[in-house]
C-alpha cells in the first residue's frame, strides 16, 4: 500500500487505462494510496501504463489485466477477481472513450453509431452491472463515469458520439438510483456521478499544435485531480450528479 493519502487502503479499478486520460488517472490514484487494477483492450499499452505508474510511486500496488469489457461475463469475473484478490472494490472509473464523427448531419454514418454504441454505452452497461454490488458492499464506493458536454447540447456532426454519451449518461444515472435506493433512509453509501468534459487535452497533444489554444478542453492530469475528488465528498453530495469541468453549454 502506498502512502497516507486520502485514497490509502482504496481498491480502483480503472476501465480504459491505457490511453492519456487512464494514465494520468492511474498515477493520480496511485499517487493518493490506492491499490489500482487497470484494464485496456491494448496489453502493450496497458502494460506501458501500469509500469509508468509504478515507476513514478515505487510503493503502490498497481496491476493490469486485460478484460473484454464487451463480454458481460468477462467483466463480471474481473470484478470478482478483483475482490477476492484485494478484499474488496472501491471504485471504477470508466475511461473508455472514442469518437466518430461527420462533417454534417445528412453525412452521419450510421456505422459509427455502432461502433460507438459498444465502446461508449454497452462498456458501461457492462461494468456499472458487474461491479454494482460489490461497490455496494464499500463504505465508499464510487462508479465514475467521463462523459461530454456535446450530450447536453449535441452538434450536427456528432449526432452518433453525443447520443450514445446521452445513454450512457443515462444508464449512470440509473445506477446513481439504485444506490439511493440501496441507502434507504439513511442515504447512499455509495455514489455513481458524471464528470463532464468538453473535451481532452495532454502534454503531446500540446507539443503536436504549439499554436492551438485548446479552449474549454481540460487537461487530463485535472481529469485525474477531479476523479479522486469524487471521493472527497459524501456520496449523498456527488450520487447522481454531473460535475462540470468545463463550461456548461
Amino acid at each position: 500500500m502506498a502512502g497516507n493519502g486520502a485514497l490509502s487502503g482504496a481498491v480502483i479499478a480503472v476501465a480504459g487505462a491505457g490511453g492519456p486520460a487512464g494514465r494520468a488517472a492511474i498515477l493520480r490514484l496511485a499517487e493518493a494510496g490506492a491499490t489500482v487494477v487497470a484494464s485496456d483492450n491494448d496489453p502493450e499499452r496497458l502494460s506501458e501504463a501500469v509500469d509508468a505508474a509504478r515507476y513514478a510511486h515505487g510503493g503502490a500496488t498497481v496491476v493490469g489485466d486485460t478484460v473484454d469489457l464487451l463480454d458481460l461475463q468477462s467483466t463480471r469475473d474481473w470484478a470478482d477477481h478483483i475482490e477476492k484478490d484485494f478484499g474488496r472494490v472501491d471504485g471504477l472509473v470508466h475511461l473508455v472513450g472514442g469518437w466518430r464523427g461527420s462533417e454534417t448531419f445528412i453525412k452521419t454514418s450510421l456505422d459509427d453509431w455502432d461502433f460507438l454504441e459498444l465502446l461508449l454505452i454497452r462498456t458501461v452497461q457492462h461494468t456499472s452491472l458487474a461491479f454494482f454490488e460489490a461497490l455496494q458492499r464499500s463504505e465508499r464506493g464510487r462508479y465514475v463515469l467521463i462523459s461530454a458536454a456535446g450530450a447536453t447540447k449535441p452538434s450536427a456532426g456528432n449526432a452518433s458520439y453525443a447520443a450514445a454519451k446521452a445513454a450512457a449518461e443515462a444508464w449512470t444515472l440509473a445506477l446513481a438510483d439504485a444506490f439511493r435506493k440501496a441507502g434507504g433512509a439513511e442515504g447512499p453509501t455509495s455514489a455513481a456521478a458524471i464528470l463532464v468534459v468538453k473535451a481532452l487535452v495532454h502534454d503531446a497533444m500540446r507539443a503536436e499544435r504549439p499554436n492551438a489554444k485548446f479552449a474549454g478542453f481540460t487537461d487530463v492530469k485535472d481529469l485525474a485531480d477531479a476523479v479522486v475528488g469524487v471521493w472527497d465528498k459524501p456520496a449523498a453530495e456527488v450520487n447522481g450528479n454531473r460535475l462540470w469541468l468545463t463550461e456548461k453549454p
